[in-house]
């Protein structure tokens, strides 16, 4: 049973979805990295993440990790980076990649307010020579110790971060940038994911909500 003040944080967190900001992860294989990275997604206003998982089966999320946010901020799976990044250009975003290279820079140098995909590579080999090639920019987090990079959850988390405070500044989260059909779509998800499943069963348009989350049509039987 939805309350007005769940039904109005949830509408609060969709108003600032950003859905030209998202991650693309280059087989990220450990479980509780997976989970720490949507949960920085969330708290940035990522819409959906997409990994190339070349492991049969789904990808394993930690749920404590998590802390309760993987089912807001769902993974597009993809069987290659090729198709990944056809499906990103496709939507218009850019890639950029977090990638030690000569050519990379300052990952605050980036202007995130643009439509962007952060390209995160594998635990222990980083983003592969294809990823590489087929990113617009490349970015790196400057290290003063000895380590040459840092764990792949936490240069996503400064990287998403940064994008964040640009879009803040640029007034990004200020205004609603989710389509109207998807916003309403996910607004009745969100607040009624039991009802949401039954009226899915039975092929049923969503009821119509009032203003404090009150369903206004009848519910299909």
């Amino acid at each position: 049973m939805s309350t007005p003040k769940r039904f109005h944080r949830v509408r609060a967190v969709l108003d600032r979805r950003q859905p030209d900001l998202t991650v693309l992860l280059e087989d990220v294989q450990i479980p509780r990295n997976l989970a720490a990275l949507l949960r920085t997604c969330d708290a940035v206003g990522v819409l959906e993440a997409h990994a190339v998982w070349r492991e049969r089966g789904q990808l394993k999320i930690s749920r404590p990790a998590s802390g309760g946010t993987r089912k807001w901020v769902p993974v597009r799976r993809h069987r290659d980076l090729d198709d990944a990044v056809a499906h990103l250009r496709e939507g218009g975003l850019r890639i950029v990649a977090a990638h030690p290279a000569d050519r990379a820079v300052d990952y605050r140098e980036v202007d995130y307010t643009r439509p962007t995909a952060v390209l995160l590579g594998q635990e222990e080999t980083g983003v592969t020579s294809r990823a590489v090639d087929m990113a617009d920019d490349l970015v790196v987090i400057p290290m003063m110790g000895m380590g040459l990079s840092l764990n792949v959850a936490v240069a996503a988390a400064l990287i998403l971060f940064e994008a964040r405070r640009q879009r803040d500044a640029a007034g990004l989260y200020g205004q609603r940038r989710l389509d109207p059909e998807l916003y309403d779509r996910l607004l009745f998800e969100w607040t009624y994911p039991v009802l949401a499943r039954l009226c899915r069963k039975k092929k049923a348009p969503y009821p119509r909500l009032g203003p404090d989350g009150e369903i206004l049509d009848p519910l299909p039987r």
